[in-house]
């Protein structure tokens, strides 16, 4: 890319997660540093569709580092989605002068930027979603957030279990991925994890342990479901049929996406804008910025996209191993 990089845009797409605020912040500072003008577009691809944006200088993101949610706003766009729509997102581009834009979103954020470099847009995108599903990176903004979230909130429910010999059957988000189930599964010490990655045997995953459990002394079980494998409800209700059990069922929504972000999501988005402003400042454009054995590297969008993360199923035999028996 030949031409000088004066002017960047940045917007957040799709779901928000923990930790798009301080890449927000970073990606601004950083523009600065290199000399360049930044400028928020508000509400996604459809903000950019509309002229929605903000002018971002130092004093405008402020105390944003430990901010939850995004200050820019986010929204899925349908009419993004179709030519018409993306003329309008270029047009938008010419208009205030952007030379580029940094795209902070999932799967459905990088399709929509590659759509746009197509059209001539230089993009660069940073992967933030609770889910950790980005097959090109190993860690996505937002997950340790989410996952410690999770986790208080199932510290608080065993309290209760405990004090009422219950069983608590808790399902949490990651669409269709089971990363966070499993992550929070293990660190909360659930009697079984339900996942989509692992094809659900009830009598073996469910009946047996929650029985080994009580047998080895436990008196309340806390099973973890992933909202990819089916609805938390029915798992309960399932549960009181085959064992008897009054299971109660909670489902903890959009609370994991709130809350400030730990210092793992500050710090890795703050890596990640950095990175990003640096690569249109060396002239790279067209990637993702993406986390790899603790490196930052850059993965070509198209290339990005194509690649699927798989759960790392020594996780699932580890809890199976430490998961309360009877021996």
């Amino acid at each position: 890319m030949d031409k000088k990089i004066r002017r960047i845009g940045v917007l957040t797409s799709g779901g928000d997660s923990p930790g798009m605020n301080a890449a927000v912040r970073a990606v601004t500072r950083t523009a600065l540093h290199y000399g360049m003008e930044c400028i928020g577009i508000r509400r996604g691809w459809q903000g950019l569709i509309n002229g929605d944006f903000m002018i971002l200088n130092s004093s405008a993101v402020r105390h944003i580092l430990a901010l939850g949610g995004t200050i820019l706003y986010t929204a899925r766009s349908e009419e993004f989605m179709t030519e018409k729509g993306r003329e309008k997102a270029v047009s938008t581009c010419k208009m205030l002068g952007l030379d580029g834009i940094v795209a902070i979103g999932g799967d459905g954020t990088f399709r929509g930027a590659l759509e746009l470099s197509r059209l001539g847009i230089p993009v660069m995108g940073i992967p933030a979603t609770i889910d950790n599903d980005i097959g090109c990176s190993n860690y996505t903004i937002g997950f340790d957030s989410a996952c410690n979230t999770a986790i208080e909130c199932i510290d608080k429910l065993r309290d209760t279990m405990q004090s009422h010999e219950r069983c608590s059957v808790v399902e949490v988000m990651g669409r269709h991925a089971g990363f966070l189930a499993l992550y929070v599964g293990i660190a909360v010490g659930a009697t079984c994890v339900l996942v989509p990655e692992h094809e659900m045997d009830f009598q073996k995953d469910i009946v047996e342990r929650i029985q080994n459990a009580r047998l080895g002394g436990a008196t309340h079980f806390m099973v973890v479901v992933a909202e990819g494998v089916g609805s938390a409800i029915d798992i309960g209700k399932r549960i009181h049929e085959e064992l008897g059990l009054d299971p109660r069922v909670t489902v903890l929504g959009h609370i994991q996406r709130g809350g400030a972000p730990t210092g793992r999501d500050r710090e890795t988005a703050t890596r990640m804008g950095y990175f990003a402003v640096k690569a249109f400042a060396e002239g790279r454009t067209g990637s993702v910025i993406c986390t790899q054995e603790g490196s930052i590297v850059e993965t070509p969008i198209e290339e990005a996209l194509a690649k699927t993360k798989h759960l790392q199923m020594y996780r699932y035999e580890i809890l199976e191993a430490v998961s309360a028996s009877a021996r």
